[in-house]
């Protein structure tokens, strides 16, 4: 059988049921829900998953746990042995989705390419795209992958700090992309997370990520992405994306990929961070 070449950072559901039972290839569950939201990516994947899916569980097990900030991306080495335990490797080619359509899956997909995955996309329109078209689903209880080995090289460029946003906030050539809702980013919404102040870093712009997904929860294609992100940002510029804990804002980072950016990143901590951190400036207002 032939390698599997993975085209794009995001493929449709045909695609991936044409390839569906090759030996390269990986799906990824990496449905995730607000914490208030009562809801469980995990439940939900035991239920109901494509087939063969295995959990990618960045929240609680594959993440930073010396970090007070929520699931932070964890060093080389957690990464590698927690991603060998779902029997990846790096000659895997990996789709992941999310149970929302495009919500969570993103993170995942940006943890793969910032500890140096290359053949990694997401599933356009995710579970809600792939049942719309009627396509095959599995249940019960999952089978145990065989570990693997995995090597993690991070890649600097695609992960940004507080101090890389502070120093792009005051420079011409940067931008910083903020996916939160326009309420939170103005402040006239409080955070729902306890002790993070209200607002948005100063010179940051506003970008809901809702406002690039069609009525379906799909991306659009890249020519309606690169019109979209136009008025915010042109192709020279480097681009860090941020929301409230460094989920959403890697669907920013996902689509300003597929625009044909290529000096993009994610702030981790995000808001969280950011916005608990009493020397860094807020702004309130738009």
């Amino acid at each position: 059988m032939h390698s599997l070449h993975i085209p794009t950072p995001l493929v449709e559901p045909d695609w991936l049921a044409r390839h569906l039972g090759h030996p390269e290839l990986i799906i990824l569950d990496a449905s995730w829900h607000m914490p208030a939201s009562g809801h469980s990516g995990k439940q939900e994947w035991r239920r109901q998953r494509l087939p063969g899916a295995r959990f990618f569980d960045f929240d609680q097990d594959i993440r930073d746990k010396a970090s007070s900030l929520p699931h932070m991306l964890p060093d080389e080495a957690h990464f590698a042995e927690a991603v060998a335990r779902l029997g990846i490797g790096n000659h895997s080619r990996l789709v992941i989705y999310d149970s929302l359509g495009i919500f969570s899956a993103p993170r995942a997909w940006w943890m793969f390419r910032a500890m140096g995955h290359q053949q990694v996309a997401v599933l356009n329109g995710g579970l809600p795209g792939w049942q719309r078209l009627g396509l095959p689903l599995e249940q019960g209880e999952p089978e145990l992958p065989s570990p693997t080995r995995f090597q993690a090289h991070r890649q600097r460029h695609w992960i940004a700090d507080a101090d890389d946003v502070a120093r792009a906030l005051s420079r011409a050539d940067c931008r910083v992309l903020d996916a939160r809702s326009r309420e939170r980013f103005s402040g006239e919404a409080a955070d729902p997370r306890a002790g993070v102040r209200p607002g948005h870093m100063p010179g940051a712009l506003c970008l809901p990520f809702g406002e690039l997904l069609t009525a379906d929860g799909r991306l659009p294609p890249p020519q309606q992405l690169r019109r979209q992100l136009a008025p915010l940002l042109s192709p020279e510029h480097s681009l860090i994306c941020s929301c409230g804990s460094g989920v959403t804002a890697a669907i920013l980072a996902l689509a300003a990929t597929l625009a044909g950016h290529e000096k993009v990143a994610v702030y981790d901590g995000s808001w969280a961070e950011w916005g608990s951190t009493s020397d860094r400036p807020i702004t309130l207002g738009h």
